[in-house]
């Protein structure tokens, strides 16, 4: 695990060597054990090192092939690189160290981009070709490792690298925030567009790469989640399931460092520490919260059940409003999503004593996991009624006073396409637009962010289209972007064996009523995973890992620190402050839960004030 980054084409009077080592201390967290660049007259390349795999100095990057035509900086792991590594060697490729990144070059010289194909793990990649005089850039499969890019510079150079931060130590580099960003931000709580929140700066989706030459991009997909459906039994399906996720944590478990897990009280943890029996675990919670802020109990006492050393840690409302300006740091872009606080401290402890840790991420999106995605028993009779009919009660509803019975007909006979945006889900389109000044209710609309991906599953069934948009939005702009950016904020490894695309394919397969259905999320999951855990643990509900900010914003204290935020002058540059400052009132005073809003604005505010007028 590490981070690299890097320019193209760059403006010759520009210090390379200079430019590229003060854009390499910026990322110095993702690296902390050794650093080192790359220039030519067309390129400079630099890379910070956490040693994972292959300690040896032999293993450092940028890396290159034999005649040192191509050079590599590669950001991520690489799990099935010792069976890559015996194909290439018969080829007649020279090693000089065990690592998966000489893997990574030596397959781009022999295989192009069809090497991407052949990768099982997770990874951002830069490869200078030197004969063809071409950039590739790639990320893997889910978004698991994060790669941006930008040509909004002074000299039209390519910039590029695993975080925006350290494009602003490029002279070139022309720092503008994007406007159209804000309004779709108060919707989803993080940035859901492929442009981000800097105007110019793009990220590299998941599963496509990209071919640079001579100032001109070309960007491809070369892999995507097919739901393919076929019919078989609960057993053959629990059985494909721990098969399958056994290799994978067999795989993810691959480290010449020390590997630990987190764990919750949830399933998705639960089951991947008890396939990977480590050593340690690590779990967070928080004061004078029990039960659903706290589930630390119920982690210690699945690590005794499983002769485990578990690490907990219980905050408090000072440390995550201290640190905020900090995790806001780390995440680039304004993030709201609560679990970003917890998992940042988490992820603190953890690297304490080890330098990977492996996760549940990804459990919920691919088997199915989020209350969303489950139908309640009224829904599913009403559904029975002809949709013309139900579609004109929709209709009707829509205009009437909102109340139980009106939104349960007004959702009733609208489309999934039209009702389900993804798992977050903050400010109604309506309040976003009341609450922001003119300037800043130009982006795109909510329906047309999630139509272009809709448009990918059409003649999918509902569960499928929802888990899919999760996948494409959800996952990579929120879940896997905190995953990353709070490791690494600690310098550790966070692995994530769910999110293998051998265990994609596999679960891709599952029908969907063993999915979801009327008795459980992650159905078929869970049935998996009591073969390894105790009951208890394997039908626990999800929880999720929740704040509770919402109790917070009712103290004085934290109240009066938001609304200094609220009625600032940066605040009157985006917002209605008289908005916002009833949101704030009315949740202070228990009128209404506002908690969301409020928190979204702050965080907004907080990461602007960071890169704008303190950067």
């Amino acid at each position: 695990m590490c981070g690299f980054v890097g320019f193209a084409h760059a403006n010759p009077e520009i210090d390379k060597i200079k430019t590229i080592n003060d854009m390499m201390t910026t990322i110095i967290h993702r690296g902390p054990d050794s650093g080192e660049s790359f220039t030519d007259e067309n390129v400079a390349l630099g890379f910070r090192r956490l040693s994972i795999i292959d300690l040896s100095d032999e293993a450092s990057q940028p890396m290159y092939n034999e005649d040192k035509s191509c050079v590599l900086v590669f950001n991520g792991e690489i799990y099935n690189y010792q069976e890559l590594r015996k194909d290439l060697l018969e080829k007649g490729h020279i090693f000089k160290t065990d690592s998966d990144s000489e893997v990574v070059i030596h397959g781009y010289e022999e295989y192009g981009v069809d090497l991407l194909q052949k990768l099982r793990g997770m990874f951002a990649i830069a490869i200078w070709d030197t004969k063809k005089e071409t950039m590739f850039l790639a990320r893997d499969f889910f978004g698991i490792k994060p790669l941006y890019y930008t040509q909004n510079t002074t000299d039209n150079s390519l910039i590029f690298g695993s975080e925006i931060k350290s494009f602003l130590k490029q002279p070139a580099f022309k720092k503008e925030l994007n406007k159209d960003a804000l309004m779709p931000y108060l919707t989803f709580q993080y940035s859901v567009l492929d442009e981000t929140f800097f105007k110019g700066v793009f990220k590299l989706k998941p599963g496509h790469y990209m071919i640079y030459k001579k100032g001109k991009m070309e960007i491809k997909q070369y892999w995507n989640i097919d739901f393919d459906e076929k019919e078989n039994s609960l057993s053959y399906y629990v059985d494909q399931i721990n098969e399958t996720m056994r290799e994978s944590v067999n795989y993810h478990k691959i480290s010449d460092v020390k590997v630990g897990s987190f764990l919750s009280g949830g399933v998705d943890s639960s089951y991947t520490t008890a396939l990977l029996k480590p050593n340690k675990t690590f779990s967070i919670g928080f004061k004078d919260y029990e039960g659903i802020f706290n589930e630390t109990n119920l982690a210690e006492e699945l690590s005794d059940i499983l002769k485990i050393e578990n690490y907990k840690k219980l905050m408090n409302a000072d440390e995550c409003f201290e640190t905020l300006p900090t995790i806001q740091y780390h995440m680039d872009e304004p993030q709201s999503n609560l679990s970003s606080v917890p998992l940042y401290f988490l992820s603190k402890l953890a690297s304490e004593h080890v330098t990977v840790v492996l996760s549940g991420e990804g459990a919920d999106e691919i088997f199915g996991g989020y209350t969303w995605y489950q139908k309640s028993a009224k829904l599913e009779q009403y559904e029975k009624v002809p949709y013309f009919i139900r579609r004109s009660l929709s209709k009707l509803s829509s205009v009437l006073p909102q109340n139980k019975i009106t939104t349960f007909l007004v959702k009733g006979g609208q489309k999934v396409e039209e009702k389900f945006i993804g798992q977050a889900k903050v400010f109604e389109e309506e309040d976003a637009l009341k609450v922001l000044r003119d300037g800043y209710k130009n982006g795109p609309s909510v329906q047309s962010i999630t139509k272009e991906v809709y448009d990918q599953v059409k003649g999918k069934d509902d569960l499928s289209k929802m888990q899919y948009l999760d996948l494409k939005l959800w996952l990579p702009g929120d879940i896997l972007l905190k995953a990353d950016k709070m490791s690494m904020a600690h310098s550790i490894e966070l692995r994530v064996p769910f999110l293998d695309k051998e265990v994609m394919s596999m679960a891709s397969n599952i029908p969907s009523s063993l999915r979801v259905n009327r008795k459980d999320t992650k159905y078929a999951l869970r049935a998996a995973s009591s073969e390894v855990l105790p009951d208890e643990w394997a039908n626990r509900p999800k929880v999720g890992f929740p704040v509770p900010i919402r109790y917070w914003l009712q103290e004085e204290k934290y109240y009066n620190i938001v609304k200094e935020m609220f009625q600032s002058e940066i605040a009157k540059e985006f917002f209605n402050t008289d908005e916002l400052m009833r949101f704030l009132d009315e949740h202070y005073t228990n009128k209404h839960n506002y908690a969301r809003y409020i928190w979204t604005v702050y965080v907004f505010l907080v990461w602007y004030k960071k890169f704008f007028k303190e950067m």
